[in-house]
């Protein structure tokens, strides 16, 4: 049923369960969205091209803030969906990339359902990408790699987290912290934690989001097509 609202207070209850107008009207914030167009006849046939290419276009706008920052959506066990934000840390045909505490919430959720979800927000360009896939486990040695690649204060970091547990207070986590660091004092290298490393996210289907005017937006989606072929498919906004 379509509601004809002519009293705004009336849809302020309905969107937020209270009588009292909101200081900012969340109903009202809204904008155009007008800066570029997706058609199919500009698109890379493979999916990993044409995100190379929006990849490119993000990285060069310099107020894009983690241009390389993507939401990764797990599921629980019992089926409860979570999300957090992690970087991308490399691209190519088998995949995309970031590291994590292996035994963290998200590692967790991987190890008992490794069906994942992407999303980048580049908001800035009025564009999104969606990634859906599959996680599978780095080789340790890529692990090894990457880990001895980050700054050392990033390496004590993991050394000293146990990523998703509780803790009594900031000032615990920093002594935890201040404790791993004089720990490794005299060492010129850190050990990779056991509990630390890579995953890659094999893709089975990408969407490519660009905002367009009257939420008319353009949405064009890659699926997998055996054996190694993709189909682009146009889907209504």
């Amino acid at each position: 049923m379509t509601r004809d609202y002519k009293d705004k207070d009336k849809l302020n209850d309905d969107l937020k369960g209270g009588g009292a107008v909101a200081r900012h009207d969340l109903a009202d914030v809204r904008r155009s969205y007008n800066t570029g167009v997706l058609l199919e006849e500009a698109c890379e046939n493979n999916p990993l091209d044409q995100f190379r290419k929006w990849m490119e276009d993000a990285l060069a706008v310099k107020v894009n803030l983690d241009p390389t920052a993507m939401v990764l959506a797990t599921a629980d066990t019992d089926g409860m969906p979570r999300q957090r934000t992690v970087l991308l840390k490399g691209f190519d045909e088998r995949g995309f990339c970031f590291f994590t505490n292996l035994d963290s919430a998200k590692g967790r959720a991987i190890s008992s359902n490794p069906k994942v979800c992407l999303l980048f927000p580049w908001l800035i360009l009025e564009r999104q990408v969606i990634i859906q896939g599959e996680a599978i486990r780095l080789e340790r040695s890529a692990d090894e790699r990457y880990f001895h690649s980050r700054p050392r204060e990033s390496q004590l970091g993991a050394l000293a987290s146990r990523q998703s547990e509780a803790v009594e207070s900031r000032a615990v986590l920093d002594k935890i912290y201040e404790e791993t660091v004089n720990r490794y004092a005299d060492r010129d290298e850190i050990t990779l934690p056991e509990n630390w490393g890579g995953y890659r996210v094999v893709p089975s289907r990408y969407e490519f989001w660009q905002g367009r005017s009257s939420r008319l937006h353009d949405r064009l989606e890659y699926t997998k097509r055996e054996p190694d072929g993709w189909r682009l498919t146009r889907l209504q906004p």
